[in-house]
């Protein structure tokens, strides 16, 4: 029983010169410190993600920058989008008292809830509403939904914006604009 401890003991802890030397002094390897290679470069080192946890109260008081974020159950919530303006929706039935029969110059966005650039310029669209507030109506159709009126101006590509005066088309713009072009459009007419 001895000599197969023993032998075990011989194969786990060599004691030819040969094994010694690639075992040798672990703790020297371990007290040193370690320098990488973005230390030297003067690079900060990546150690890793860290997790923080923020209480509804903290975060929103110490980040001044984005007040009305809040932190609720793991996730971030917004709540930008409840500020943004809701411009009317017209629709097949809609489209004539709404439209073709307004004093006044209209703009109707051609829109998809599926579009990203379409979200991207409904904020504008509510900021040119509120400008022009009195002077233009803003109204927003979505082309799922009425595709006779999308099929009958040509919407091709969305989201396209049409400027009309007197129930006639007069403008119209295609894709995600900058406010100045839009607003350019509509001084226009005014």
């Amino acid at each position: 029983m001895a000599s197969v401890t023993e032998s075990i003991a011989a194969l786990s802890f060599p004691t030819t010169s040969r094994f010694r030397t690639s075992f040798s002094r672990p703790a020297m390897m371990i007290s040193q410190p370690a320098v990488s290679s973005y230390s030297r470069r003067g690079l900060p080192e990546f150690k890793g993600l860290k997790i923080q946890s923020y209480s509804l109260i903290s975060f929103a008081s110490t980040n001044s920058r984005y007040p009305r974020v809040s932190k609720h159950s793991g996730r971030i919530i917004c709540e930008a989008q409840e500020t943004a303006i809701d411009i009317p929706a017209v629709t097949d039935e809609t489209w004539q008292s709404l439209v073709l029969n307004a004093d006044g110059p209209v703009l109707v966005e051609f829109w998809a809830p599926w579009c990203g650039p379409c979200r991207m310029i409904d904020p504008i669209i509510g900021e040119l509403a509120q400008q022009y507030a009195g002077k233009l109506k803003c109204f927003k159709l979505n082309t799922d939904d009425s595709p006779s009126i999308a099929s009958q101006y040509g919407i091709r590509s969305i989201p396209t914006l049409m400027i009309f005066l007197n129930g006639e088309k007069k403008d119209a713009v295609i894709g995600a604009v900058p406010k100045t072009t839009l607003s350019a459009s509509i001084e226009r007419f005014l």
